[in-house]
């Protein structure tokens, strides 16, 4: 298979390139995953999203990306649901990109990698999914915490960094209590954000802990917590891992792609270039900062434009 376009991934970003790519009339394939990847990215595993415009009541985080699909297909996408195993750099001339899957290959000019990031959890018992994830324990308070579950609830983070102090500022906007459990003496976040945290009423931070269960039967109700050996329960209604992300880059290691010192792929000031040609990056593969629906749907917009724009001063036909 031969495309002018090769989208890896299935996220926001995904989908917003190939609906771009595939109204500009560039043959657009989209690689989702199946296994390795999943399709549809971290949305898959969000209930209700509230925070995407176009949407006054919500919607289902599996829907959003169900819609996004459909909207790509109309204008010509074409989708492979198959993992990308390998994706080898100026293969065959014009056509740069060689991706491998287990059912075959795809030659492109252009890729654009949107395979994301996966937030880092602990395998605490109870919080795993099929158990209470997406049913009070998530990863993203900024994505989550305003949602009616958690109004007015006593909460828990779990993390010392500065993620972890801007996740639990953040949601005493709406939590009756937030309880932030660090498992070292003192926090490992910025001196400004360690004293935000440290003077808000509403902060209670839990030193030399962690928690060692979630427990509830439909929903979070409490978690079990160890400090300094003695184990007690806190009753809560939402836990939130802080403990960082995992940039999914693993396609491109080997291509000695510039990156930032946190693993997460380098792109140009203002762009979605890497320092690879024809190869654009977009969403939290790329955005450590916002790692929100709609900021990685502008990337995808971003990187579609300017794989278009790629494509016309390389002067080379359609690939199909």
């Amino acid at each position: 298979m031969e495309c002018d376009v090769l989208i890896i991934g299935s996220g926001p970003a995904a989908w917003t390139a190939a609906i771009y790519t595939s109204r500009a009339r560039l043959s657009t394939v989209v690689a989702t995953g199946s296994i390795k990847f999943m399709k549809g990215g971290q949305l898959m595993t969000t209930t209700d999203v509230e925070n995407f415009p176009g949407f006054p009541e919500g919607v289902l985080g599996h829907d959003l990306m169900f819609k996004m699909e459909e909207q790509s297909k109309r204008f010509g996408t074409t989708v492979v649901q198959e993992d990308i195993e390998k994706l080898d750099h100026d293969s065959v001339g014009h056509l740069r990109f060689l991706a491998h899957h287990s059912k075959g290959k795809i030659f492109a000019k252009a890729v654009i990698l949107a395979t994301g990031a996966s937030a880092n959890r602990l395998p605490i018992p109870g919080a795993q999914d099929n158990e209470l994830w997406n049913k009070g324990v998530s990863a993203c308070a900024v994505c989550d915490g305003p949602l009616p579950f958690f109004r007015n609830q006593d909460l828990a983070v779990i993390g010392g960094g500065d993620s972890a102090c801007e996740e639990a500022h953040f949601l005493t906007h709406y939590a009756k209590k937030v309880y932030l459990i660090h498992r070292r003496d003192t926090l490992r976040a910025s001196k400004i954000m360690a004293e935000r945290v440290k003077n808000d009423p509403k902060i209670e931070i839990i030193y030399h802990a962690e928690v060692i269960e979630a427990l509830g039967k439909d929903s979070l109700e409490a978690i079990k917590i160890r400090q300094n050996g003695v184990v007690f329960t806190k009753e809560v209604r939402g836990l939130f891992f802080a403990i960082g992300h995992t940039p999914l880059t693993e396609l491109v290691d080997h291509m000695n792609i510039q990156k930032h010192p946190n693993g997460y792929i380098k792109t140009e000031p203002d762009s979605t270039k890497t320092s690879i040609e024809g190869l654009f990056a977009a969403g939290d593969v790329q955005d450590f900062r916002y790692r929100q629906a709609v900021t990685a749907a502008g990337t995808g917009c971003m990187a579609a434009l300017e794989a278009e724009k790629f494509l016309s001063e390389t002067k080379v036909g359609s690939a199909c």
